[in-house]
């Protein structure tokens, strides 16, 4: 599945239609190829405080989700020993009070994260039902450029995010946000729907895992194969504690066709792998960026930024680059909200990839991030953050409000 962008040019309305992609990449790689099996998960650690993990720090399972799960026919006992590779279609959990991530120490080693960045051996479907309400002409195709090495300091807050599902090891991009709960000190991350929940026809990706500012200095593919994990995630490797999306996305969405896209966000609450450092994912990578929601129409904004780590060809998923464009905008289905689009020749991979622009005071905001695009790329598209967006950011933060 590849993703694409869009951007704004002026002139009269039109309706195009076009080939839509959601821009998860699930590799070819299957699960029992990997590297380093599961070693140990949040289920094993010991006895849970209040906040969730155990007195090591580990991320534990609360014994009321447990109880949950196990209604479900899953044993998390059995979760480290490979359990979590089946994919079985009755026992994946698709509902939004189910999602569970126990850590597996270890489990994103260096081949693995490298190798999480395949496309799919088959084509996208033509599944685009329509192309109503607002459009403006589809956008010229913005060239993706690199992001200045090291990432750290050209965008401190984005990062690759990694997970598997039923196809193997898959692969999107997010960004480290503010959370109001917790000011300098977040531990929440932004990403598309379609990077931890597989919509209408599936369930919860597992292993959901966030490296910031993957492969720092922007080492070459020939390189990665012999770098270490420290080189790969210098910022070290954050699992989904807790994630949401929104009702619209597991109810409507689906890998092609558009279904869903207007609402395909979602925002995760992480902790570090090897148990809590004392710092958090802000603190560890010096920065967050605000969201902001309700962000103006698409006439009053001079230019967006979309970065991700595409890994369709022509690109490997090595490297962040990102796309500078000013918006159009695209309604894929009518009496649906309308999205932002713009130029962008990044690819699959990018999808969750934060977008960014001048927020309300000046500053930059996350104000949207990659969602869909056609199969041969050239643009993308990102929903509008409204009041669905919000709700799930602020669900999020007080979920963890007290920790």
């Amino acid at each position: 599945m590849r993703p694409t962008d869009t951007a704004h040019r002026g002139g009269s309305v039109r309706r195009t239609p076009q080939v839509f992609a959601a821009a998860t990449l699930a590799a070819v790689l299957t699960l029992t190829a990997t590297a380093c099996g599961p070693e140990e998960d949040g289920a094993a650690a010991g006895p849970s405080t209040a906040t969730g993990q155990s007195s090591d720090g580990k991320v534990v399972i609360p014994d009321d989700l447990k109880d949950r799960l196990k209604e479900h026919g899953i044993d998390l006992d059995k979760w480290r020993d490979g359990e979590w590779k089946n994919w079985d279609k009755d026992t994946w959990l698709r509902e939004a009070k189910d999602y569970v991530n126990p850590i597996i120490e270890d489990l994103w080693d260096p081949d693995r994260m490298r190798e999480a960045d395949k496309p799919p051996a088959t084509p996208v479907d033509p599944d685009i039902s329509g192309d109503e309400g607002v459009t403006d002409p589809t956008p010229a195709a913005v060239e993706a450029t690199n992001v200045r090495t090291p990432y750290h300091g050209s965008a401190p807050e984005s990062g690759k995010l990694l997970f598997d599902g039923p196809e193997g090891s898959m692969v999107c991009s997010a960004t480290v946000v503010q959370d109001p709960a917790h000011p300098g000190k977040s531990n929440m991350v932004w990403t598309a729907g379609h990077c931890v929940h597989a919509g209408k026809n599936g369930g919860w990706y597992r292993n959901i895992a966030f490296v910031p500012s993957y492969n720092d200095s922007g080492m070459s593919t020939a390189e990665l194969q012999n770098a270490t994990k420290e080189e790969i995630a210098p910022y070290g490797v954050w699992w989904g504690q807790w994630a949401q999306t929104s009702d619209q996305w597991i109810s409507q969405g689906a890998a092609t066709g558009g279904q869903g896209a207007p609402y395909d966000f979602a925002v995760l609450q992480v902790a570090p792998e090897k148990g809590s450092t004392g710092k958090s994912l802000e603190e560890t990578v010096g920065s967050a960026l605000p969201v902001e929601f309700g962000a103006p129409a698409v006439p009053e904004i001079d230019s967006m930024t979309a970065t991700g780590y595409p890994a369709a060809p022509p690109f490997d998923g090595q490297k962040a680059l990102r796309c500078t464009d000013r918006p159009g905008r695209l309604t894929v289905f009518e009496q649906q909200p309308t999205m932002y689009r713009i130029g962008c020749t990044m690819t699959g991979g990018s999808s969750g990839g934060g977008w960014v622009a001048e927020g309300q005071d000046g500053k930059p905001a996350l104000v949207s991030n990659t969602s869909i695009g056609p199969v041969t790329a050239g643009w993308l598209a990102g929903p509008r953050l409204g009041k669905e967006a919000e709700g799930i950011y602020k669900a999020v933060s007080k979920k963890y409000a007290g920790q």
